[in-house]
């Protein structure tokens, strides 16, 4: 089969489109057709070696050489890697032990898995820990590929799996609930758009953080109010305004974002594209009760809902462009530009 290898840290160099074995499934395995696959941060961060703890510029300006391989989010990096989270494919092949009933099936895999050998809720993750889906074909355990019926095409099925799951397990953790205040910065992204998407279908209030140029589409997605980047948010909306701020941009502005949290709100998070490390005032977040919440784990329930809300259309897919997977260098550079609303996906050759 064809696939992008990652060989290790550095620049787009380090993305291989070269011929690889086909993965064989093992007891409990199963064989995916990729069919389609996001483009996320998290591929970008590890090729750039971005998590390692040296290294405290955000995404964009990390360079190509940040990092060596000791960079992973989750201990050293496995190189060379097929990278690749978000995977729409069709079961092609089992291994002893599973059910022949999925192949044929057209399924989600869910990217945040379990441990194989501690049974731990999101022990490993799809493309970090273990071959993903910048490939033809790659295999899973059986237990984390997921059928669903619908109407939705490949490449929108694939901008599912990682940024919603992202942002669904932050709003789980957070308890959003209907009648709550969210503010979202980076809204605009692929997980920020499925925060706004999935707040509003709890029945919360938000809050969207973009630029001028999204504001409209972040309205239509069902923010009930845009602040631009450049904004304030304090002055915006006052102090302990907000019941639950979820970040993913970090940086600079976290400070104020805990300021607008009302007692005992909560801040949570699963990313900080715009800078690792920030400057807390615990007095801040002590004397106002505050929880602060760190995100890469998945609670086990999350990805299920995830599917029921796609089959009964409670979200809506967002797919700013699609590419063919050889050209996943220039898929990265559109994704590190931000000039797009949702998600970039990228389709292998059949």
């Amino acid at each position: 089969m064809w696939a992008v290898v990652t060989t290790g840290t550095g620049g787009y160099d380090r993305l291989s489109w070269r011929e690889v074995p086909r993965p064989v499934p093992g007891p409990g395995e199963v064989l995916v057709q990729v069919l389609a696959a996001g483009v996320n941060n998290t591929d970008i961060n590890t090729r750039l070696g971005w998590y390692a703890p040296e290294v405290t510029d955000g995404t964009a300006e990390t360079s190509d050489t940040a990092a060596d391989a000791a960079g992973g989010w989750d201990g050293a990096t496995p190189f060379p890697l097929i990278q690749g989270t978000d995977c729409c494919g069709r079961v092609v092949g089992a291994g002893a032990g599973v059910d022949a009933g999925l192949i044929g099936q057209r399924v989600l895999v869910r990217p945040c898995m379990d441990d194989p050998v501690t049974g731990a809720s999101g022990g490993r993750w799809l493309g970090s820990n273990l071959d993903g889906a910048f490939a033809q074909f790659v295999k899973v355990p059986a237990g984390e590929v997921f059928a669903l019926r619908s109407g939705w095409s490949d490449a929108e099925l694939a901008s599912v799996p990682c940024a919603y799951g992202t942002a669904e397990n932050m709003l789980h953790r957070a308890g959003v609930a209907a009648g709550m205040r969210v503010l979202v910065p980076g809204a605009s992204g692929g997980v920020g758009s499925a925060v706004v998407q999935l707040a509003k279908r709890r029945g919360a209030e938000v809050v969207a953080v973009t630029t001028a140029a999204k504001a409209a589409a972040l309205r239509d997605l069902g923010a009930d109010r845009v602040l631009e980047r450049a904004d304030d948010p304090v002055q915006a909306l006052g102090a302990q305004s907000v019941d639950v701020v979820v970040d993913t941009v970090g940086g600079p502005g976290f400070g104020g974002l805990l300021t607008v949290l009302r007692r005992g709100g909560c801040y949570v998070t699963s990313g900080a594209i715009a800078g690792p490390v920030v400057r807390l005032d615990l007095r801040v977040m002590y004397l106002n009760d505050l929880r602060l919440i760190g995100c890469t784990a998945w609670a086990p329930q999350v990805f299920a809902d995830l599917i029921g809300y796609v089959e009964r259309q409670e979200i809506r897919p967002l797919v700013a462009a699609t590419l063919a997977l050889p050209q996943i260098a220039e898929a990265q550079r559109l994704f590190q530009e931000k000039r797009h609303l949702g998600k970039i996906v990228l389709l292998p050759p059949p």
